[in-house]
């Protein structure tokens, strides 16, 4: 009776641990989808994919804090009190009690509640059933409208006009007055509206501001420039921030900088952050061959002090310093140049103030938009003094709406937010007077009209010159129904993406996201980890040098680091070498090919380290092949 009653409080225990732990995660999936909607609005599956699965490298890390700030404490402190009221129950009326038993129920209730509202809110609110639907499902749309560039004839004029192309990160028509167009009452973006309503965008004859809208593959900033610049959506079979491990980018299309570099163009690429982030050096590089000029450029050129870094990189009025610079460079040149920027500041949440923002509206977001406007157009400006000025068309676009979680969140479900977009100084006449309903896909050919060149057919990719009066595809078939096809796969654009998931660059990607989810685990469960580094074979000293540092959870203490090596199946060749430390947290050794008389073969090599209690962790398995 003795042991059932023990193997009773066992089984409960353990169950209660089981509880305990779904417990832990409904609460943090319940808190993170809560998180999530507040931090992206008006978020998009597309979006929501691209963002949580891109690498961390060249972003701001202030989205990582906010996430444990927001989830972690008050997630962390609820699961305690939860905790601490069934361990009372436990402690006043036992395990057996039915007040123990029915805290246990709760939870597991409560926790069953939590995931199912969290699940139910992502599904719906992302409308995945149409989502998945869509990536399973294949359309002929894109492959039956889209114009390769290199079918059809495209003549420049003899005196090639140059080109000046802001993208504006998350900068929309919707930030103007409603009188202009806008959904505010008091517009943050005055100089920018006025830019627009005595230039081009589109518009017809009245005087309300007009964009483009964004489609599917388009809605954050490396889908925004590849869609401007080619025509099409940026959807391929792999995650689309995994391009930069790839050795092409889209190698089947023709883009605007293919275009522009062989016709002679001088062309560079100004970012305030790292241009690697997403893939946009390779594509700028390899359509185009742009000078990239980036945060990492700046600080190895000293164009910035050593280590400065102000939210993602360097602020906005530092990057149109550096545009003047580099316009009067290239003006020198003697040749047709293209300028191509991105902005920063105005990136969610809340944007980057700099030291020329002003609190003119109260809300940050707002007061950054409105800097972004002044930066604009005192940019603008200058260049219009410029002698190089009337041979330049300026092309300024919003990259794709703004992910900020709640400054659009008074515009009303019917109004179409859309992203800015104006031309200056185009070498084109508007042939169709009425306002143009368009996409971002149009901004390619159109900014090749501005700049005074004849397309054949008025179209390109996706996209339909915008000076000429051909229709676009987005007034053929309306937005809805483009949006649908556009979200479906296509062959033709699995054939222009052509896309190596063989590479070993992509193959290392996803190793390293593997292991970075191994090490996060282990960092939950406080396991010992470490780099483990094997040296290429030294045929002369017969040895394979191990190097194993950067250890991780070590509270306990390292009495010794050892490796066991072996090549039969049975590992009745097994040896065991101990490690010698080189420094705190350093340890070596070289394996010696003469304990297996020289023999070829597959050397599998296990690595452990043994903490301070004793206890025997293993690291790593490494395999080298000796020909």
């Amino acid at each position: 009776m003795r042991i059932k009653h023990m193997l009773k409080k066992v089984i409960i225990y353990i169950w209660t641990i089981i509880v305990f732990g779904f417990c832990f995660i409904s609460f943090m999936a319940y808190c993170s989808e809560h998180w999530m909607f507040k931090t992206w609005a008006n978020l998009s599956a597309d979006e929501l994919i691209y963002t949580m699965t891109s690498p961390l490298d060249g972003t701001n890390t202030d989205m990582i804090k906010d996430y444990f700030s927001y989830c972690g404490t008050p997630m962390i402190l609820l699961f305690c009190l939860l905790v601490i009221a069934v361990i009372q129950y436990h402690v006043k009326e036992g395990t057996t009690s039915r007040y123990y038993r029915f805290g246990i129920f709760f939870l597991l209730v409560f926790s069953i509640s939590a995931l199912a509202s969290a699940g139910h809110e992502v599904y719906s609110k992302l409308d995945l059933k149409d989502y998945t639907a869509s990536q399973s499902t294949y359309s002929t749309f894109i492959d039956e409208n889209y114009v390769a560039p290199d079918s059809v004839g495209i003549e420049f004029p003899e005196q090639k006009k140059n080109l000046i192309y802001i993208f504006m990160e998350s900068m929309e028509m919707t930030y103007t007055d409603k009188e202009a167009g806008g959904a505010f009452e008091k517009g943050c973006i005055p100089e920018l509206t006025k830019i627009a309503q005595e230039n081009e965008d589109f518009s017809g004859k009245g005087k309300q501001l007009n964009g483009a809208i964004t489609l599917p593959g388009t809605t954050w900033t490396m889908g925004g420039l590849f869609a401007q610049t080619s025509g099409i959506p940026l959807q391929v079979s792999i995650d689309v921030n995994s391009m930069d491990t790839q050795e092409h980018f889209f190698p089947g299309i023709t883009t605007l900088g293919d275009i522009l570099e062989e016709e002679g163009y001088s062309q560079s690429l100004l970012f305030g952050t790292d241009a690697t982030f997403g893939g946009r050096r390779l594509y700028f590089t390899e359509h185009g061959k742009y000078d990239v000029i980036d945060y990492n450029y700046a600080l190895e050129t000293g164009m910035i002090p050593p280590g400065y870094k102000v939210w993602w990189g360097f602020e906005d009025h530092k990057l149109f310093e550096f545009a003047k610079e580099r316009l009067t460079q290239m003006d020198g040149e003697g040749k047709p140049f293209n300028l191509t920027m991105l902005t920063v500041d105005t990136h969610f949440e809340d944007g980057a103030p700099c030291e020329y923002c002003r609190d003119d509206y109260g809300e940050q977001y707002a007061d950054v938009m409105a800097c972004s406007s002044r930066h604009v157009d005192e940019f603008v400006k200058w260049v219009q003094e410029q002698p190089f000025y009337k041979d330049t068309a300026i092309v300024i676009c919003g990259d794709h709406l703004t992910m900020d979680s709640d400054f659009c969140k008074d515009v009303p479900r019917d109004y179409q937010r859309r992203v800015y977009t104006t031309y200056i100084n185009a070498a084109a006449e508007n042939q169709n007077n009425n306002e143009r309903l368009y996409s971002t896909f149009d901004v390619f050919p159109t900014t090749l009209a501005a700049l005074g060149a004849d397309v054949e057919g008025d179209r390109l990719g996706l996209g339909t010159n915008l000076f000429s009066d051909t229709p676009t595809l987005t007034e053929v078939y309306g937005v809805e129904r483009e949006r649908t096809e556009v979200s479906k796969r296509s062959e033709l654009m699995e054939q222009l993406a052509d896309v190596d998931e063989s590479s070993e660059r992509y193959k290392a990607r996803e190793r390293q996201l593997e292991i970075n989810a191994d090490r996060k685990e282990k960092d939950k469960n406080n396991i010992i980890y470490a780099d483990v580094h094997l040296g290429d074979y030294d045929e002369n000293a017969g040895a394979i040098p191990v190097t194993i540092n950067n250890f991780h959870n070590t509270e306990k203490g390292i009495q010794s680091v050892i490796i066991a090596v072996w090549t039969k199946e049975d590992q009745s060749d097994l040896i065991w070498y101990q490690m010698g430390i080189v420094e705190e947290g350093m340890y070596n050794t070289s394996i010696q090919l003469a304990d297996w008389n020289y023999e070829k073969g597959n050397y599998i090599i296990d690595s452990y380290v043994i903490d301070g209690t004793g206890k025997t962790t293993m690291l790593n398995r490494r395999e080298m092949e000796i020909n």
